[in-house]
């Protein structure tokens, strides 16, 4: 079956904006986003920010957002990335500080392979010290 024009000229347009703005945003991060402030945000998340928060935020995406929206999600990120956003470090800083938080549970099974390469491209460091228990809140 050909594919459909209309799609493929859809697809054609998401991936050139995507293109356009990420390497706008990278280059934006580059120039006005300094080195203390990246360290000042990743801090905060990593430091500030409870761990209960933080599984609690994962237990309610796991409930709520289905599968398939998370798999079309990474499944896009994969594919509307683009490259100069995975080889500026200031931006693989904040993907990988964002990213090591997704614990590989609640990624899709038909995604898997989309989020390990996505883990390679950023850097994203896998924790091995999240809890998967939710029942101590009650």
């Amino acid at each position: 079956m050909l594919p459909n024009r209309k799609t493929h000229s859809f697809e054609w347009l998401v991936r050139f904006v995507a293109e356009k703005e990420g390497s706008l945003f990278v280059k934006f991060v580059d120039i006005f986003v300094p080195d203390s402030m990246l360290l000042f945000c990743m801090n905060l998340l990593d430091r500030r920010i409870s761990p209960k928060v933080i599984n609690i935020t994962i237990h309610e995406i796991d409930k709520y957002v289905p599968s398939k929206v998370r798999s079309s999600l990474i499944e896009a990120s994969n594919r509307y990335i683009p490259d100069t956003a995975a080889s500026s470090r200031k931006v693989s800083t904040i993907v990988a500080g964002v990213g090591k938080y997704i614990p590989d549970r609640i990624v899709p099974e038909e995604s898997l392979d989309n989020w390990s390469y996505l883990k390679i491209k950023f850097h994203i460091p896998t924790l091995l010290s999240r809890r998967q228990s939710y029942s101590s809140r009650k």
